[in-house]
């Protein structure tokens, strides 16, 4: 079957948004090998494995995994003890003075410089707090891979539904050019019957009004494929210079056109999405609440510090001071009494978390009804794939009488009109249920869950 694949005018309006790095532009040459016309051959698989290596949300979404590792190490990180190094110097231009019973005491001496340093480590001995934090924080990790997934889900979502999409407007450009194919040679025939006598101007004119009617269609669905491809390539985001191909019919995809394939009673939802990222909330609610009963705990912590000093030098000479040294080891307990902002705090962390839980159960029966929506969708299309198919043999073999007659003079040009509009109406129509199809298909995948080829790219 020809395929349209030829250069596409448009191309150039989206060149800013389809701009990548050098690197990213490597992988694409290493993937996208085009043929001796130099055309790339494309099927589904690797429209999506170029998707999800080099679109910029997926590239976004695996860097804010990477933020929340690097926030997950800094929770740790807390226990570990704590080494500063701290000193002054103080120059006294002129000391204090006391003075009692008419007796004075400098508190010092004139022009002088003070040292002091210290060496200080500091060891958390018991920090609920920190405790609390790691457990959100590995939480909140977890909902940062699940965000990327769901990005990740949702891409293939988009760019399986433009990889059909495009193979739509192809198959539906290839009836309307044939179509127009034949109208024009109809028109020539019955033009040159006109020229000998054998028909009626009428019929000429018909003939012809059937001819050009057809052009319009032919146009849009050029632009339709052009608009297709410009979509797709966007979604996989390749730059615009890239031409590729794609060698497929929707007509290719009706063996997976099976009726009731998915178990409506027995279909799960665990796999959603939007719902594991609710129970991932909701689990980083209650961590918070943990985190802020924590505020009521005592901590403990273990100090040791080492101090030297030299007091009331008249010169900047370091080696000649005479340096006092002291050290110790300080044990430190903290217990709260009563800060009230802590109890309003929990009290809108366990509101936070009813709301969360009455949004969870309200989706929940949301995305059942959407998943019983998409099979309905798909099982319809089944049977109007069935009904549609039956009819493009029946149009074709009208068409086929509708032509004898008129070449034998038992039909009129109306006939013959009609019938081949009927052919090109079935053909469509055909192509469109089994599109639909697949489009329900993919989206009540996109529904459950299912990353069958996330898990392949990945590997």
């Amino acid at each position: 079957m020809k395929k349209f694949c030829g250069k596409n005018a448009v191309m150039t309006i989206a060149a800013a948004f389809l701009v990548t790095c050098p690197a990213m532009l490597c992988a694409q040459d290493m993937r996208l090998v085009p043929d001796a016309d130099g055309n790339v051959p494309l099927t589904l698989d690797k429209a999506i494995e170029i998707a999800l290596a080099d679109n910029p949300t997926i590239i976004v979404a695996d860097q804010q995994i990477q933020l929340k590792e690097i926030s997950r190490k800094e929770a740790w990180q807390s226990l570990l003890p704590s080494a500063d190094l701290s000193g002054t110097v103080q120059y006294t231009a002129l000391a204090a003075e006391m003075k009692l019973n008419g007796q004075s005491f400098k508190m010092g001496k004139d022009d002088t410089y003070t040292w002091n340093g210290q060496f200080q480590i500091a060891l958390p001995v018991y920090a609920p707090a920190v405790y609390a934090t790691m457990n959100l924080t590995k939480t909140d990790l977890m909902n940062a891979v699940e965000q990327s997934r769901s990005s990740k889900l949702d891409l293939i979502n988009q760019v399986t539904k433009a990889y059909y999409m495009l193979i739509l407007a192809q198959d539906s450009y290839d009836v309307l050019q044939k179509s127009y194919e034949q109208s024009s040679r109809n028109y020539q025939l019955i033009n040159n019957m006109y020229e000998l006598g054998g028909v009626s101007e009428y019929d000429k004119i018909s003939s012809e009004v059937q001819m050009r009617s057809m052009q319009p269609p032919v146009i849009s669905a050029r632009n339709a494929i052009n608009l297709a491809k410009l979509q797709l390539k966007v979604l996989m985001g390749v730059t615009s210079d890239i031409e590729f191909c794609i060698n497929d019919s929707l007509q290719n995809y009706e063996d997976q056109l099976v009726p009731g394939i998915i178990d409506i009673d027995n279909m799960s939802l665990e796999d959603n999405t939007s719902l594991r990222q609710l129970k991932l909330n909701e689990k980083m609610l209650q961590q918070t609440l943990k985190l802020q009963r924590t505020s009521f705990y005592p901590t403990l912590a273990l100090v040791g510090s080492y101090a030297f000093q030299s007091l009331y030098n008249d010169n900047l000479r370091l080696g000649n001071y005479d340096w006092g040294k002291s050290s110790s080891i300080v044990l430190s307990l903290s217990v709260p009494i009563y800060k009230a902002s802590n109890f309003t705090k929990m009290k809108s962390t366990r509101l936070q978390i009813n709301q969360l839980a009455e949004t969870r159960r309200y989706t929940e029966e949301q995305l059942a009804v959407q998943a019983r929506s998409y099979i309905d969708n798909m099982n319809a299309s089944i049977e109007q794939v069935a009904s549609n198919k039956e009819a493009v043999k029946q149009a074709d073999k009208g068409y086929e009488i509708a032509k004898k007659r008129y070449a034998i003079g038992g039909g009129t040009i109306l006939e013959l009109n009609n019938s081949e509009i009927s052919v090109v109406s079935a053909k469509l129509t055909y192509s469109q249920s089994i599109y639909d199809y697949l489009a329900a298909k993919a989206d009540l995948d996109k529904v459950l869950g299912r990353d069958d080829l996330i898990m392949v790219n990945e590997r």
